[in-house]
């Protein structure tokens, strides 16, 4: 798997699982503190988000980090 890929499927399965907790992307990056756009790059598997970035977005979906790579 490539990196390109790796981001793209981690930006998946982040989407997956704010969407079916039924969460925006601008309710999960205000909670997080940063904008909508940069939840929106992560998603969208543009960006490699840090793992400090990915700790803040599990405690907001509530899930344990490890569940990002599952």
């Amino acid at each position: 798997m490539t990196e390109a890929e790796l981001l793209r499927t981690l930006g998946n399965r982040i989407k997956s699982l704010r969407t079916r907790k039924g969460l925006t992307q601008h309710y999960v990056a205000m909670k997080c503190g940063f904008a909508k756009g940069r939840m929106s790059r992560i998603e969208a598997g543009r960006v490699n988000p840090t793992i400090r970035t990915l700790h803040k977005i599990s405690r907001v979906l509530e899930i344990p980090l490890a569940e990002f790579f599952r």
